[in-house]
């Protein structure tokens, strides 16, 4: 069957097998690029995925083959590859753990055979006066061929055609120093007349302690990666494999993927919900803190929305499905966070100009430094220039060039999935680091978005629950959302009150009906002034309400001042710990608002806000942040859908979203919980995360940098040192296992609220 061509423009995703290092990156991406219609193309060593950016229609099966020609798998991706990544990378991980232990049972007799001959006199008694030097020479080359023929042949397989393709990898420099060493080894055994005199010795042990360190730093490697995706596999393991669900008067338990939108859903308490869907019987306490974040469960009834994967603690429920498969809020998370794990960022860009020369200047500098043995080196110069030369190929191994990066952004952006925040674009999390202003939207951001009453005093001559009622009938005439706060407050309070008659709106200054007979007039003071009420008896009251960034109401009822109230959003209970946080961070803190600036500058002090730009409209968001641009790269906070324009014209745009509500297209990073106390832990986990990749490419380039002229032998002259092939081998496997295990250190980061700063 013909693979369809892809339309453009679009981004084909592939999964790619068999790469080992930087420099394999590389060739993909070079060959990826080279395909007619290809706009970009970006390969992740550690997700093993290969991000393609078409400008026009391509076989996807050509993109495949290009991968192929390389020397490479590759299959074409069609949604999450988790499950299938991770059943791979175990079988991989069990295959290196069997060729691992193959080749240590025939390389620790090798290295008996020749190092412990060396070292130990008496054996090298007993091998002389037993087999011989020759026998142990036999010997030791069954058991090497044996090694490099199986365990070892992953190198020789992949290694060898990229040379030919003048494409080196890291198993070409494995592959051309163990054959030398080999090969040298077999000339010295079957033809030693061919090398001059005194240069006829053995480096089986060389050749195939090398193979043995290397596929136990890959084992090792292999492990640590698993980790880094782990917090993948924990929201994929959200989801229940099945569910039940009614189908006519019974209930049939069904395969998750069976379930399809508008099937009536039945869960019991301490059950996971198994799909998106709406209440629609029952009321429950429900767990979502592996989709948000935030600990406390949240109370469910008729007509709430459930996300798939979070558990249900106490009654039963039934809902209807909203959304199943690929459209579950679950399955958009897991996307993301795979877009996230997937992509490269800005600082990768200096790793790969310098990766893509890198394996062909080692081999230059290996070719240069046999030469120089050969020529100046000591007798015997031969022996002395395939030592160092073999070493060098072995310990510049670019593993921990091309791990350093995408290990800590899998570990990264997996741990913010943990705590609720999402990195929509990788990128982000390199741009958030370098942010110096943070703006918040006011409402739904730093407020709860919905206006309640927050003051309430009557005279005495008045009973509270009378007057609330009679208010809460003529508002309930208004369709006005400080009508439906006030009528929500007496409802609240289990008032009830008869139908106000007579209703009457006056615009800018309030509304009075008759209710129950008796005359009800609520307004501004400006309103009450106009019926002729003196206001003063509540003057201490409203300077203080005025204060507090709300505006003042009154009410009359049946001719007389009754009493005074306010409406206003309620700041969250969090956003003064967020303020707090960013400050300790380090970070100017703006709030952009369309209120008046009395009331903006209330709230800013309450908050210790730093700046305020209030009195904008909804078009003048995008204009507020330009400006506040001019302190420093700026991360805007905002609901996400409202404040979409002011988002994208931010450094990063930070949306506002809630586990059942995510603003996807709107933030470069999203908020699940709703809470802004996210926006601390997204900056701190940025700073944390990029300072980690620059620890790994400190150690990588240093790493290579120190060791490889050692390797060459610029310290013979002065000291006599030389550096083995095996230790060579040896620190080339630690390098990777050290970058995987410094990445991984991200995964024991805490909130700046929980750890009073990140690790």
């Amino acid at each position: 069957m013909a693979t369809p061509a892809v339309q453009s423009p679009q981004r084909v995703d592939l999964a790619v097998r068999g790469m080992s290092c930087a420099a394999c990156v590389a060739h993909v991406e070079r060959a990826l690029r080279a395909v007619p219609g290809v706009a970009e193309a970006n390969v992740n060593l550690a997700t093993e995925r290969a991000e393609v950016v078409l400008a026009a229609p391509v076989d996807a099966a050509e993109l495949v083959r290009a991968v192929e020609r390389e020397g490479y798998e590759a299959s074409l991706l069609a949604g999450s590859d988790a499950e299938e990544r991770e059943e791979r990378r175990a079988a991989e991980e069990a295959r290196l753990r069997r060729d691992l232990g193959f080749a240590a049972a025939l390389t620790l007799p090798v290295f008996g055979l020749e190092m412990g001959a060396h070292l130990v006199p008496a054996l090298h008694h007993w091998i002389a006066a037993t087999i011989g030097l020759r026998g142990s020479w036999l010997l030791q080359f069954a058991l090497t061929t044996l090694v490099l023929a199986g365990p070892g042949r992953r190198f020789y397989r992949s290694g060898v055609p990229a040379l030919f393709r003048r494409a080196p990898d890291m198993n070409s420099l494995v592959a051309v120093g163990t054959l030398a060493a080999y090969g040298y080894s077999v000339v010295a055994t079957f033809a030693p007349a061919v090398l001059p005199t005194g240069t006829a010795h053995v480096y089986y042990e060389a050749a195939a302690v090398i193979v043995t360190l290397i596929l136990l730093g890959r084992y090792l490697e292999a492990k640590a990666k698993g980790r880094t995706s782990q917090a993948i596999r924990r929201l994929i393991g959200l989801q229940p494999k099945t569910a039940r669900v009614r189908r006519g008067d019974v209930v049939v338990e069904l395969p998750v993927g069976a379930v399809a939108p508008g099937d009536i859903v039945e869960v019991r308490p301490g059950e996971r919900i198994p799909v998106d869907g709406e209440v629609i019987e029952g009321k429950s306490y429900v767990d979502e803190s592996m989709i948000t974040g935030e600990p406390i469960p949240v109370e469910k009834g008729v007509g709430a929305r459930l996300v798939g994967g979070t558990v249900n603690q106490m009654g039963a429920l039934a809902f209807r499905a909203t959304a199943v498969g690929s459209q579950t809020v679950l399955s958009q998370i897991v996307r993301m966070v795979e877009q996230a794990q997937g992509s490269k960022l800005p600082i990768q860009a200096m790793v790969d100009r310098v990766t893509r020369w890198f394996v062909p200047a080692v081999m230059g500098v290996a070719a240069l430094t046999f030469v120089a043995w050969l020529v100046f080196g000591p007798s015997p110069a031969l022996t002395y220039a395939l030592v160092n030369a073999v070493a060098v190929l072995i310990i510049a191994c670019p593993c921990a060039m091309g791990l350093a990066t995408p290990t800590s952004i899998m570990v990264g952006t997996g741990r913010g999935a943990e705590l609720g925040v999402l990195f929509r674009r990788g990128e982000a999390l390199q741009r958030l680091r370098e942010v110096r202003v943070v703006a918040l939207d006011k409402t739904g951001t730093l407020t709860e978005g919905k206006p309640a009453l927050t003051d309430f005093h009557v005279l005495e001559d008045f009973d509270r629950t009378d007057v609330l009622a009679r208010i809460a009938a003529v508002e309930d005439r208004s369709e006005h959302p400080i009508a439906r706060a006030i009528v929500e407050a007496a409802r609240a309070e289990g008032l009830e009150w008869p139908v106000a008659e007579a209703f009457e709106a006056i615009p800018g200054f309030g509304v009075r009906a008759e209710v129950g007979g008796v005359r009800a007039e609520v307004g501004a003071d400006r309103f009450m002034a106009r019926l002729g009420y003196d206001i003063a008896v509540f003057a201490a009251i409203a300077s203080q309400i005025a204060d507090q960034g709300r505006t003042p109401l009154y009410a009359a009822i049946d001719g007389k001042l009754a009493a005074i109230l306010a409406v206003a959003d309620p700041i969250k209970e969090s956003a003064p710990r967020a303020i707090r946080a960013l400050h300790e961070l380090g970070l100017r803190v703006a709030m952009i608002t369309g209120d008046d600036r009395r009331t903006a500058e209330a709230i800013a002090r309450q908050l210790g806000i730093d700046e305020v730009v209030a009195e904008v409209l909804p078009t003048g968001k995008v204009e507020a942040v330009r400006r506040l641009k001019d302190h420093g790269a700026l991360a805007f906070v905002g609901d996400g859908i409202n404040d979409a324009p002011a988002l994208a014209e931010a450094d990063v745009g930070i949306a506002i979203g809630t586990g059942t509500d995510i603003a996807i297209e709107a933030g470069d990073v999203v908020l699940m919980s709703g809470s802004v106390e996210g926006v601390p832990t997204a900056i701190s986990l940025s700073r944390a995360t990029i300072g980690n990749i620059r620890q790994n490419l400190f150690w990588a380039f240093a790493y290579n940098t120190a060791l490889v002229p050692l390797a060459a032998g610029v310290l013979y002259p002065v000291s006599g040192i030389l550096l083995s092939p095996v230790f060579a081998a040896g620190a080339m496997a630690l390098s990777s296992i050290f970058v995987v295990g410094n990445a991984l250190r991200l995964r024991r980061f805490r909130p700046p609220m929980a750890a009073g700063g990140a690790e």
